[in-house]
């Protein structure tokens, strides 16, 4: 009988040397027992470092970051080299089969480059292709893939990606039973409890109530893209949760 198919998206917060990683390790071992898992992560934290302490200045466009060449080498570097070599080890070394891979290998993640209105992102990308052949080749050989969101291109020039972004991508090709949104807070809460469970409907109508407000709003507007790209349900938590099986489940309304 097939594994559940699980997408696990890890922010850097939880990837760094010390007690967080070693709480994800063990969870990652758990979920693996029972699933097929595609994780992708991020590493926000640790480029953010490594571009203060070479004196590279952050520059944004309507909030959103620049990516220089110098920069883009710095998140090659951290994304593809240091975490994600980092949580590959550590899971082979705990017994899974872990392969780390960028979406550069293989041709797993192909990006176009951002064009936006308010002026240029540098190498920026967005992903427009995944390859799912390589993805279920090494699924169905019993592989956890760890997975950076540096992309190819049609030029050859690799492209910083999002790695929530990637993570959707791969989720509309992939088509996973399930998906994992790790963040920094339990879940979405309203009047102080932990909801375990929302449809689509409801968290438009929480949104425009105002009881999902601040830095929960795009967490829960990721969760329903992934809803829309085909996945049947999106759970937002943060470490903990994920580790006590709890948090948010978002929901599809169809066939409601």
């Amino acid at each position: 009988m097939t594994k559940p198919r699980v997408l696990l998206k890890v922010g850097g917060a939880e990837l760094a040397p010390g007690p967080e990683l070693d709480t994800l390790i063990g969870v990652i071992l758990k979920l693996a027992k029972e699933r097929q898992l595609v994780i992708v992560h991020g590493g926000g934290p640790e480029i953010a470092a490594w571009q203060a302490r070479l004196g590279i200045t952050v520059q944004t466009i309507d909030g959103l970051r620049v990516t220089d060449a110098a920069s883009l080498q710095i998140a090659e570097m951290v994304l593809s080299g240091a975490v994600n070599k980092r949580l590959s080890a550590r899971l082979n070394t705990a017994g899974l089969r872990a392969v780390g891979l960028s979406g550069v290998d293989g041709g797993l993640l192909h990006a176009v480059k951002i064009e936006h209105p308010k002026g240029d992102l540098g190498l920026v990308g967005e992903v427009v292709e995944v390859n799912c052949v390589l993805l279920e080749s090494l699924l169905s050989d019993g592989y956890v893939l760890v997975i950076s969101p540096i992309s190819g291109s049609a030029s050859g020039q690799t492209l910083n990606v999002n790695a929530d972004s990637a993570a959707l991508a791969i989720g509309r090709a992939l088509q996973p039973d399930e998906a994992i949104f790790l963040t920094n807070v339990a879940g979405v809460m309203a009047d102080g409890a932990l909801l375990p469970e929302l449809d689509e409907r409801t968290a438009h109508q929480l949104t425009a109530d105002g009881v999902i407000t601040g830095g929960m709003i795009p967490k829960v507007q990721a969760a329903l893209e992934g809803l829309a790209a085909g996945i049947r349900r999106v759970k937002i938590t943060n470490l903990a949760g994920l580790a006590a099986a709890s948090g948010t489940w978002i929901i599809s309304n169809k066939g409601a």
